[in-house]
Formats: structure tokens, sequence, C-alpha cells
């Protein structure tokens, strides 16, 4: 019993911190990921009997915790976007899905093919796993809850939050199919006959389609539930029920797996949904506050876990390769790339500049290369780890320290702005900066 007791003491400890800590260092130019990934560092290598938390060596526990911690992550970033889906209103989104992640993946694969000389199965791997900015780690730079009235602009989304919460909710499903490309080539080769067709019509056209179908549909029928039920007694949104957020999490990944579609679509898509229906009512803000500490709780475990298994063994053997890719990744391709996809957008210069630099990396490429791993043959398996464990520990560190001095900078610039061009600060959370 000595190392399962001390087990559940450290989660009991670090649960007791993840309520704490938000408040405490609210204001600090530090994050919550980043205090857990030293005490993981410190309490692994300081205590004995912790079990091995190598995601290497326990691929499959490692698989399910990073999903479900993403599912959950995905469901309130979904609940929390008061905007309604729409080309226009999304524009920005749009640009960062349909310009920005491509020219980083294709910036992220030529790295692991020039730079670390590995073949294309793992340096497409590499780039799938590198693409989603993460729904989980990012909430500093993220809209933080459903607004009570959405249409009041005092309390509507600025540009540069419902951007990174909007591209974080959809990007993390958009990766799958070159996740499953990757393990495609490492299977069968290259060869694009042997894998090409049945890539494009099943895990591509199929699983996204599929995704967003049953994503509409779970979203549509839980709000009718919520909120229009015939019956009272069924009508949840009048009994406050937080934790039918998990129901619904649940259920829209689950019946699109069963079809073989992208299950994380599904959720976010759901979420989207559900947000839609009676869009200024408080059940949203009890849903979605669930939602939050579940998630809250996952990623305390998952991010101590990473920083034990940083000091044992999953960064063994890093050489200058490695963290100069890592490094190229933070610092050169998602700010480039990110710039590139906002040009000539709706978005103020330094709107672009925020959005750009903090497409933070972490649990959903921890998931990714995870479940990669486990189903194909990467000859490059352990260096695919140290990378993809730098640059999520680097996205930890360097996020953490910055995010909350450059909201709080950019929070008062747009209030400047709105001050000095309507004399009414209220209209700040949309004035362009």
């Amino acid at each position: 019993m000595g190392s399962t007791a001390v087990a559940y003491t450290c989660i009991g400890v670090a649960t007791l911190l993840a309520a704490v800590l938000p408040r405490v260092v609210g204001r600090a130019p530090v994050s919550m990921p980043m205090i857990f990934l030293g005490l993981g560092a410190v309490a692994f290598t300081v205590v004995d009997a912790l079990p091995d938390p190598d995601p290497t060596r326990h691929g499959g526990i490692t698989v399910h915790l990073t999903e479900l911690c993403v599912i959950i992550s995905l469901m309130g970033a979904g609940l929390a976007l008061n905007r309604p889906v729409g080309l226009r209103r999304w524009s920005t989104t749009w640009r960062l899905l349909g310009i920005t992640m491509p020219l980083s993946m294709l910036a992220v694969g030529l790295l692991g093919w020039g730079a670390l000389g590995w073949g294309l199965a793992s340096s497409l791997l590499l780039a799938a796993v590198l693409a989603p900015t993460d729904p989980v780690l990012a909430n500093e730079v993220q809209v933080a809850e459903p607004a009570e009235n959405p249409d009041d602009p005092g309390e509507g989304e600025d540009e540069a939050r419902f951007a990174l919460t909007s591209e974080a909710g959809l990007n993390d499903g958009l990766a799958f199919p070159f996740t499953y490309a990757a393990v495609a080539i490492s299977v069968v080769g290259a060869a694009p006959d042997a894998w090409l067709p049945h890539w494009l019509a099943v895990d591509v056209l199929w699983r996204l389609a599929c995704g967003v179908l049953v994503g509409l549909l779970t979203g549509w029928a839980l709000r009718k539930l919520f909120f229009a039920a015939p019956s009272r007694d069924l009508r949840l949104a009048e009994h406050a029920e937080g934790f039918v957020a998990l129901a619904a999490t649940f259920l829209a990944y689950g019946a699109t797996e069963l079809a073989e579609g992208y299950g994380f679509v599904a959720v976010f898509v759901c979420a989207c949904t559900i947000r839609a229906g009676e869009r200024s009512h408080g059940y949203h803000r009890v849903l979605h506050q669930y939602v939050e500490q579940a998630e809250r709780m996952l990623t305390v475990l998952i991010i101590f876990l990473l920083g034990g298994a940083a000091v044992t063994g999953l960064l063994a053997g890093v050489g200058w390769r490695d963290v100069l890719v890592a490094l190229v990744v933070l610092l050169v391709v998602r700010p480039v790339t990110g710039l590139v996809g906002l040009a000539r957008g709706k978005t103020g210069p330094r709107e672009r500049a925020v959005i750009a630099f903090f497409g933070v990396r972490g649990v959903g490429s921890l998931f990714y290369v995870a479940y990669a791993m486990q189903s194909g043959d990467f000859a490059d398996q352990d260096a695919i780890w140290r990378v993809v464990g730098l640059v999520v520990i680097g996205s930890i560190v360097l996020h953490g320290i910055t995010a909350t001095p450059s909201i709080r900078l950019l929070d008062r610039l747009r209030l400047r702005a709105a001050q000095d061009r309507h004399g009414d600060p209220e209209q700040a959370p949309r004035t362009a900066v």
C-alpha cells in the first residue's frame, strides 16, 4: 500500500492546490500548469514510491487520460463562446484553420525531415501532432465563461480571446486526418495508391462529415431536452444540474466514435449547438463551470505526470537539434504562420500579434502522439516523444509567463482606444487594437 498511499496523497494535495492557486496567482506572470509541471518534476525526483509516469511505457493510459481531458475541455470551449457561428463572424477562425494550420504543418514537417533527418511518416506525424492549439492549457488567453447577455458588447468576447478559443475547439479534430495519414504511411509505406484513396474517402470525408453531423444532431436533441422538454421535470435547465455537461460530452463523443467519425469535432459542434439555444440562459454558465472544474482536475494530474516524466527519462538523449526545432516551432513557425493567416483580416496589429504568438501546444499533442504510437510503426518513436515533450514543456513555460501580462496589456490598450473613439469604455471588448 506504500506507493498507492503516496499517490493518493499527492493527488489530494494537487487537487487542493488546483482550487487555491488560480486565485493566488491570478494576476502574476505564472500559470497553474507551470506550477504543477515543476511540482511533478520535484515530486518524482524526491519521492521514490511514486508510480512510473513514462508515457512511452504506458501508452494506453496516456491515450485515455489525455483523450478524456481534451474532450471535456472542448465542451467547455464550445459552451463559453458567445458569438453565433457564421462565415463573417468567425472569419478570424477560418483564417487560422485554413491558412495558419496548413502552413505550420508544412513548416514543422520540413523541420522533421530536414533538421532531424526523419522519414516521411515520422515528419508528417510531428506536423500533425504539433498542429492543434490546445484547448486545455490556454485558459489564460481564452474566453472565460458564457456571458449572461451575449448581445451586450461589454460582455462579448474580444477578437483575440474568441479566435484562440474557437481555433482550439476546431483544430484538435482537424489534426486527426493527418495523424491517420502518418500512421498509414508508417504501416503500408509511402506509395500513394496504398493509402491515399482510403485516407481521402474515410479519414477525411467520412470522419469529418460524421463528426459535424452527429455533433449537430446530439446538440440539437440535448438543447431541446434542456430548454424545451414538454415536461418541466425533464427540462434540465430549470434544475441547474451541472454534471449533465459530462453526459453531453460523452454522448456526443461516444456516438461519433461508434460511427467512426471524429469525436473531437462532434463534442465541440455539440457544445456550440447547445450554446445556440436560449443563448442568454444562465444554465450555460452552470454547465461550463462544472466542465471547467473537471477539466482543471484532469489537467493537474496530466501536467504533474508530465513533469515527472521529464525528469525520469522522457527527455533522455535530447540533443541540440531537438531543442532548436522545439524553439523554432514555438518562436518562429506559429508566430509567422499566424501573422500570415491573419494578414488583412479584421484584427488590429496587436491582436494579430497576440493570436499568432499564443498557439499553445499541450495535452492534445500528447494525445495524438500516444495514439499514433499505439496504432502505427514509427522508427523514431523515442525521438518523436522527446521533441513533442520539449515543445509542450516549452509552451507551458513560455506561454505561462507571457499570457497574463499580454492579455492585460491588450485589454488596457483596447479600453484606451474605445475611450478615445467613443468615450464609452463599454465598447472596449469589440474595439480592434
